[in-house]
Order: structure tokens, then C-alpha cells, then sequence
């Protein structure tokens, strides 16, 4: 097998085994099996994310500071929420359901040290390998303009880079696992195969933007934050704060909470949506 192969099967048996991809009930995994992409570490796209992110965002080259003659990758992955977390989140309307808040930073943490497995395998064969967002490199900025926090490093844009999907009316990213789910990415020198963009169109999957009809996150969305315009980032963190973080400590019992209702109920919470898919939930 290839080295590409031989690192997506150690990781996926890795996942399978922890037991840090348990619900703290025990009662069902947090992700299911991941979905692997990689991308060009020299991508155009990585300067144009300098102008619509931001100049802090950083490039794979300026995070792991190679000499422009060795090839860069970014190995990226998507962990999509497990169904048991998802249905449960689905019958909610006004806050998430105890798993789905959970799985927020339960999942998170499994990420991270996801992210420390993927930099250990590839520097174990030799490779320079960093995970950018547990770098020391990685900052968020919580004052921006628009109400919404800007950060060195953007996983979902790497994931387009890497062909993995594209960006939905709620600004969570569409892959072929669906939009409910986590992503992470690694910045290594080694020789791995860049996966073809899946869509060039940085919003091609989500039929409300690409033409179609649909909208139904917007109706999920117990804060009135997404419209046909977009997501109001601001007015989500708000509605967070007020409704969501007050529970935090008594009814989810974790310290990082967030929503994700927009996530699921929705034709691209497991899939590529279809416009046929659209009518039906309606």
C-alpha cells in the first residue's frame, strides 16, 4: 500500500479503538469512520484565503517554514457525528440536544488528539508534520467587524482546498459525509497524492446558493441568524450566549458548548444534497 494508504488505515483503526470516541454516557460512539482528503500546500487558494479571511491566515509554507523547493501537503479529514448524536439533535428546535453538547467538546478534545496522532505517525516515518490549530502558531481574534472571530487558520477552507466539499447558506462546510460533523488538518512534507477538487464553485453543493431551492436551515435555526442573504454571525453567538451557555454547566455539564441545530434536519446534515432531497423535506 501506499504511505497515503498505510496512515488513513492506522488512523481510521485508531478511531474505531479509542476510547476517547465515547459518549461520556458510554452509550455510542461520537464519530463515525473518517473521510480523508489532501491537498496542494503551494494551492493558489492558499493566497487568495489571505484577502477574503484575512492577512493573519496563515499559508502551509509559512506554518511549517520549508524552502520553496520541497513540496507541502495538508492531509485533512472530516469525523462526521455519529446518527445516534444526530437524530437526537434533530428533535430539538430551540437548544441542542445533551449529546449533540457534549459531542461539542468531547469531540473536539478526540479531534485534538486525532490531530496529535497524524503529526506522530508521519514525524515517526521521517516527515516534518504540524497540525495547525494546536500550534503554537494558531490565534483567534474575537474583534472583528462583522461579530464573528477570524483565526490563523481555517479548517474548512482547508478541507476545499483538499476537494473535500463546499461552503452551505449556514457556513458550515458540505462534504460527501454531510455537514454535521468536525474536520481537522496536518501540514506535512510528505509525499502524499493531492485529491481532485470535488467542486471548483466554493458554494456548488448547497442548492439554495447554486441556483435551486431550499433553505431549510433557515427554519432550523431557533435564533433567526441565517437568511437567504447568509449567516448572521453575530446574531448566532448572541443567541448562543443568551439561551445555550446559561446550561452549560447544569444541563450539559461540559466547559464548550455550541448549537449546530442548522446541522441536521436538513438535506446535507449526512450527504450531498440533492434538489429532489430539498423538495422532499419540505
Amino acid at each position: 500500500m501506499t504511505l497515503q494508504r498505510v496512515l488513513e488505515a492506522e488512523l481510521s483503526r485508531w478511531l474505531v479503538e479509542t476510547s476517547l470516541n465515547l459518549l461520556p454516557d458510554k452509550s455510542g460512539p461520537i464519530f463515525d469512520a473518517p473521510l480523508w482528503g489532501c491537498a496542494d500546500g503551494d494551492d493558489s487558494l492558499w493566497s487568495v484565503y489571505k484577502m477574503i479571511i484575512g492577512p493573519e491566515h496563515l499559508t502551509p509554507r509559512e506554518l511549517l517554514g520549508v524552502p520553496p523547493w520541497r513540496a507541502l501537503r495538508v492531509l485533512c479529514w472530516v469525523l462526521p457525528v455519529a446518527e445516534g448524536i444526530r437524530a437526537s439533535n434533530r428533535r430539538e428546535s430551540a437548544v441542542p440536544s445533551l449529546w449533540w453538547g457534549q459531542q461539542r467538546q468531547h469531540g473536539e478534545e478526540l479531534n485534538d488528539a486525532f490531530r496529535r496522532q497524524v503529526e506522530g505517525h508521519l514525524q515517526a516515518r521521517g516527515y516534518l508534520a504540524v497540525a495547525p490549530v494546536i500550534s503554537d502558531r494558531f490565534a483567534i481574534d474575537w474583534s472583528t467587524g462583522d461579530g464573528g472571530p477570524r483565526s490563523t487558520w481555517s479548517e474548512r477552507h482547508a478541507l476545499f482546498v483538499a476537494g473535500m466539499g463546499s461552503f452551505g447558506l449556514s457556513d458550515g462546510f458540505i462534504t460527501e459525509r454531510g455537514m454535521a460533523m468536525r474536520c481537522g488538518s496536518v501540514v506535512t512534507d510528505a509525499p502524499l497524492a493531492v485529491t481532485p477538487r470535488l467542486v471548483h464553485d466554493p458554494y456548488a453543493l448547497c442548492p439554495e446558493l447554486a441556483g435551486g431551492r431550499c433553505g431549510l436551515c433557515i427554519e432550523r435555526c431557533p435564533a433567526g441568524a441565517i437568511t437567504a442573504a447568509g449567516h448572521d454571525k453575530a446574531r448566532c453567538l448572541a443567541y448562543q450566549r443568551q439561551r445555550i451557555v446559561p446550561l452549560r454547566d447544569s444541563y450539559y455539564r461540559v466547559e464548550t458548548i455550541g448549537c449546530g441545530l442548522c446541522q441536521v434536519g436538513v438535506p446535507c446534515e449526512s450527504c450531498i444534497p440533492t434538489q429532489e432531497m430539498c423538495q422532499e423535506e419540505r
